[in-house]
Formats: C-alpha cells, structure tokens, sequence
C-alpha cells in the first residue's frame, strides 16, 4: 500500500512514540500491559470491547486506499470459488456427480474471464477510476474476474477474508489493491459501495448470500438500481424458484424484474452498455 501523505507538524508522531516505548528501560512497570500505548496492544485492539473499533478500522483502510486512487465506481464478480478452469480438476468435488457438473460449470470461469475484460477495457478508456473489476479475490469464478482484468493490463480489486481453511488472494488481483477481512459485514459494504453493475455466477452459499443481500437492498430502495446480471439460465432456474415466490405472494409479481439472467459475457455487457450508454469495446485477441 502506497504510503499516505500527512501534513508536518510540530508534535510528535505515533510511530515515533511506539519506537520511544521500545527503547524504555525493563521494568515491572514497562512490563505491564496497562502501560502499551492503546494504538500499539494488539490485546486490547482484539478484545471484545474494542470491536466497534476494529470494524471501523476495516472499513477505512480500503476506503482511504480506493481514494488515494482515485477508484469511483466497480464492476463487481461474485461466484463460486470450487468452479474450475476449463481443462483443470475439479478439486472441490466429493464425489462423481459433484465432478461432472462441476467440470461442466468451468464455461461460467470463461465467461467471467471475458465479462472482467470487457469492463476492464471500458475501465481502461476512462483512466482506471471507473468500472474497475473486484472480487471476493479468491479461485474459481473470482480468479476468473481478476484474471480478465490482467489479460488487458488493467488493474483490479481482491477484497479477501480470512477463512477457517487457508484461501490465499488468487495471483491476478493487483497486489496494491489486495484487502483482507475479518468482517463480512465490512466487506459487503465495500463490494457494493462503489458498484456500477454485480455480476452473479454460479455459487454456493456465499454466492447466494451476496446475491440476496444486493437484491434486498435494491428491492427495498436502500440501493439505487444498478444492473444486476444472474450468469446460467439453467443454474438459476433450477436453484431458486422465483415464480414460486412471486405466487405465493411473499414478493411482488415485478420484483424478478430487478435483475436480468443472461448466459454470456457478450450478453452480459451489452446489459450494461445499454444501461449507462457505453461505447462499445472489443475483446483482444
């Protein structure tokens, strides 16, 4: 991360206070975690009581970053991290069903490799400060999305999050834009903060959480309305039954409406071209 630029002043900084503290002669005083400066205890900053702190802290340092930047609006790829290149293992499959469909899905990691380029070259014309591509910035569908922004030499977001099992940011998203979380909730905010379109692939869980939540927020007008793509008509189909929905009366008639199922990044994009009036962009290669 670039280093910030603060303005001189006379007075001591905080930095120059932890390295003060360091030199201080061992005492049973010193000693003592009362005596660490608030800023520098990691036992104190990780305590119960401090919690609202740290949410704050998750939040602004992506925030002051993207600035720094100068990053206004994203293009943003949610999908699942056990789809596969096309040609690899399906390493998150548990049995021979699992195998097949997910070496069948693989098309949808191309997709979202060519839906982050045609951003990414939309991105490209407007200095890098619109429609920059983030992820979750793990494999799968999400290594997809910053992997088509590096094919055209554009820069993209990764907003990680620390796991149970070990998930390493992917190796396409820009190590200068690559974020960790601890925070879901601080996480979601900065996904949908600055978002021009969200893109869903196929998922599981956390692909369906992400999807529901922007869909809620748009329903109920706490989100302007934004294109909001549903990649894999016959994924979709099959998993969630809207029209049930609609039927049964627990959402409006119109409200499937809010976001459009498309099949390709072709497709996709075109969406969104139409939606902000965008010129057109051809892919490389």
């Amino acid at each position: 991360m670039a280093p910030r630029r603060r303005n001189k002043t006379p007075l001591r900084t905080s930095k120059q206070d932890i390295a003060a503290a360091k030199r201080a002669p061992q005492t049973p005083q010193t000693a003592s975690s009362a005596y660490r400066l608030a800023y520098a205890d990691d036992e104190f900053l990780t305590s119960d009581d401090t919690r609202g702190v740290r949410f704050q802290l998750e939040y602004l340092k992506p925030e002051f970053s993207l600035r720094e930047r100068g990053i206004r609006s994203t293009v943003v790829l949610f999908g699942g991290a056990r789809i596969p290149e096309p040609g690899k293992a399906a390493w998150a499959a548990r049995n021979d069903k699992q195998k097949r469909n997910l070496e069948r899905a693989s098309k949808y990691y191309d997709e979202a490799r060519s839906f982050a380029q045609y951003a990414s070259l939309t991105s490209e014309a407007l200095g890098f400060r619109d429609y920059v591509v983030v992820t979750g910035g793990g494999p799968g569908v999400m290594e997809a999305g910053n992997r088509g922004a590096n094919d055209v030499g554009a820069p993209s977001i990764g907003f990680n999050i620390v796991l149970p099992h070990e998930q390493a940011p992917n190796a396409y998203v820009s190590p200068e834009l690559c974020f960790n979380f601890h925070y879901f909730a601080t996480r979601k905010i900065h996904f949908l903060l600055r978002a021009k379109v969200v893109a869903i692939f196929p998922g599981g869980f956390g692909t369906l959480d992400e999807f529901f939540e922007t869909l809620t927020l748009i329903q109920t007008g706490r989100m302007e309305r934004i294109p909001l793509l549903l990649f894999g008509m016959e994924f979709w189909r099959k998993v969630i039954n809207f029209e049930a929905l609609a039927d049964a009366g627990t959402i409006s008639p119109d409200d499937p409406d809010l976001f459009t199922v498309v099949d390709t990044a072709e497709e996709g994009w075109d969406v969104v071209r139409r939606h902000y009036n965008l010129p057109e962009v051809e892919l490389r290669g």
